[in-house]
């Protein structure tokens, strides 16, 4: 007796079907022009993509690399007290720490001011350009990629946490005065463009070359 299978890799558009990106309302696609298409729960756009994902993404991440070099060289903390003035860079504050004992929290400053911004920026860069180049390799591990990216954004501003808390401190004890430098903006802005070039790339797209039964297996 022969079973039948079920056809390999079906997609919710090879079904007919999209989901609104705002409430998660499931709907047929018309048989007309869809690109007005409006969800019939909360009555907002709905796509079968995000629109310009990939360029938008893009547009995103060069920003977000721009702005992470003077993030990283301009002074994060200015301090006056009646000793003079201090400027620190985040590497400099890493390297007090360092020098200072406090290894386990120059190492998480490190990791979490440094390393985990440009791991974003260098992950979003390879799965942007996976998906332009429409790459059928390691789609699940892309995914698994994308997924980790977008949890760890909440975790990228602690160089802003840790200076408000010494501005608070500081002040409340009246020993000096502690502003944030202009690597403070900076800084803040490169978490907020990796977070938005995440909020525009469309993962669905990983999986769209799977769909292109002409298209040849490339890395």
């Amino acid at each position: 007796m022969s079973t039948s299978r079920a056809a390999p890799h079906l997609t919710a558009r090879q079904a007919g079907l999209m989901s609104c990106h705002i409430c998660g309302q499931l709907a047929h696609l018309p048989d007309g022009d869809s690109h007005h298409l409006r969800c019939p729960r909360c009555n907002a756009p709905m796509h079968m993509r995000k629109p310009a994902s990939i360029s938008t993404t893009w547009a995103r991440i060069l920003a977000a690399v721009l702005l992470y070099v003077p993030a990283n060289l301009l002074p994060m903390m200015v301090t006056t007290s009646l000793l003079g003035s201090q400027e620190d860079t985040i590497m400099s504050g890493v390297v007090f720490l360092w020098q200072s004992g406090s290894w386990p929290l120059a190492a998480v400053v490190f990791f979490a001011s440094v390393m985990v911004p440009l791991l974003k920026i260098i992950a979003l860069i390879y799965l942007t350009a996976s998906v332009q180049r429409r790459s059928r390799q390691n789609l699940l591990q892309r995914t698994r990629l994308y997924r980790m990216v977008e949890f760890v954004g909440r975790w990228s501003m602690l160089d802003i946490y840790v200076i408000t808390i010494l501005v608070a401190l500081v002040h409340f004890q009246g020993l000096a005065i502690i502003q944030a430098g202009p690597a403070a903006v900076a800084f803040g802005a490169v978490v907020v463009l990796t977070m938005f070039a995440a909020m525009s790339f469309d993962p669905r797209l990983i999986w769209d070359p799977l769909t292109d039964t002409d298209a040849p297996d490339h890395d």
